[in-house]
Formats: structure tokens, C-alpha cells, sequence
């Protein structure tokens, strides 16, 4: 199937798509796919190429503070990195009100991501009951946790945060699913996660998919550190393939 790759400026927004030659003007299901930290969209572009052969549209922005939107990186630990997060659910639903207002999308959502991007599927799921289905590469669904984690490795490794750095980011507690797992009303969620993955805990994955075998979780786990290999990428497009089309 020949794609189409295109370059967009949604706003603010720097964003790549991804659909099949032949359906650029039609309707068809879409998938917002969010990069990690420190990366930029290009380099989840044979994800995006994946999932459009399976016949879907897909958006790959650039998230704030990355790729055409970089900028120095706060010397406050970890800041950049939860606005980041922050900016990506502000900008979800200006995403899907564009390609909405093109009626270039049918009511086929999905919303997926590696690392950062996997953390910022879940938080969304807490709130948008509009995404059909989503997946998460080494995110986390527990950002709480992470948050506390990132405090006690902080406090560990001598790196000083604010005082004040869990009311700072006392959001993330309305968009941790696993504080708010009804949230999910059992649409079909993917993960994947190596348990020897060095920077988001395979843990906190674990866990939750073990204490909810009423949702339709899926997780993959492998004997592999916070990397994607390409086999990865196709099982994730399956995944999409099987829920929206």
C-alpha cells in the first residue's frame, strides 16, 4: 500500500501525517501517536507508517519543548518534562477538532505513545471517552507513582526539587488511570514493557493489569530495557488494526 507522509502546522502544533495514498480525502479512523522525551515525531514515523498501511489516518505532533519546538531544557529537574506532558493533553482535542472540521475522521479514535508519549495515552483515557481504543509502549498508567518515584530518586541521587514539587503537580492525580481505572469502561488498552526497562518502572504496569482483569487490558512483556524494536511496532499496529477498522 503506497502512503502519503505530509507535513502540517496545526496551530502551534508541528505535526506529521500519515494515510494511504488512496484515502487522503476520505474519513477514516484516526490515531494520534506521541512521541518520547528528548525525541521528536520523526523518529516515530515507521510506527506512524505501521499503523496508516493498516488503512488509518495518523497524526505524529511534535510535543512542546521537542523537535521543531525545542527549547533549552529547564534547569529544574524534571519541569520540561511534566509540561511537556501537560501541553500534549491541552493540545489532544484541537488535534481531532481539525481533521474533525476536515471531515477527514470517523468516530474511530485511537491514541497511542512510547515513553513520555505512553504516559501522556494513559492520562488522556482518564478523561476523553471519545478515544476507541490506546496503547502505551513503556509509559506508565500510575503518573502519581512516577512522580513520587522521580522524588525518592531525586532525594537519593542528591538532586534538589522544589519544596513544594507535589503540589506542583497535583494535577496528574485526576489523570492517573490507575487511581481512576473506571475511567477506562473497558475499552481495549495495549501495553508493552520490558522488565528490565531502567527509566519508568516495569512495575507499575504490572501491577495494574494485574488488579483490573476486568478491563480488556493487553501486556506484553519482554526480557528488554526502554527500547522499541520493530516487532514491537507491528503487534502495536495489530492492536489498532483489530479495534478501529
Amino acid at each position: 500500500m503506497k502512503l502519503t507522509v505530509r507535513k502540517r502546522q496545526i496551530g502551534a502544533i508541528p505535526v506529521l501525517e500519515v494515510v494511504p495514498e488512496d484515502l487522503v480525502y476520505e474519513a477514516v479512523p484516526l490515531v494520534v501517536y506521541y512521541h518520547g522525551w528528548q525525541t521528536r515525531k520523526e523518529l516515530v514515523l515507521t510506527q506512524g507508517r505501521k499503523l496508516a498501511a493498516k488503512g488509518m489516518r495518523v497524526i505524529l505532533p511534535d510535543a512542546d519543548n521537542h523537535g521543531e519546538r525545542l527549547r533549552p531544557v529547564s534547569p529544574i529537574i524534571s519541569q520540561t518534562f511534566w509540561s511537556s506532558i501537560y501541553s500534549n493533553l491541552f493540545e489532544f482535542e484541537y488535534l481531532l477538532d481539525y481533521f474533525r472540521k476536515l471531515n477527514l475522521v470517523t468516530d474511530k479514535i485511537g491514541v497511542g505513545g512510547v515513553s513520555m508519549g505512553g504516559m501522556t495515552t494513559c492520562a488522556l483515557l482518564t478523561q476523553h471517552p471519545e478515544i476507541t481504543a490506546a496503547a502505551c509502549v513503556m509509559g506508565t498508567p500510575s503518573p502519581v507513582k512516577y512522580r513520587d518515584y522521580m522524588l525518592r530518586r531525586g532525594a537519593k541521587e542528591g538532586v534538589k526539587l522544589p519544596k513544594d514539587f507535589v503540589h506542583l503537580l497535583s494535577w496528574v492525580e485526576d489523570y492517573d488511570l490507575s487511581r481512576h481505572p473506571e475511567t477506562l469502561e473497558k475499552r481495549p488498552l495495549y501495553f508493552w514493557h520490558g522488565r528490565q526497562d531502567e527509566k519508568i518502572p516495569f512495575e507499575e504496569v504490572a501491577a495494574f493489569v494485574d488488579k483490573h482483569p476486568e478491563q480488556r487490558l493487553t501486556f506484553a512483556k519482554e526480557d528488554a530495557h526502554h527500547l522499541v524494536q520493530v516487532a514491537t511496532m507491528e503487534e502495536v499496529a495489530a492492536s489498532f488494526g483489530q479495534q478501529l477498522l
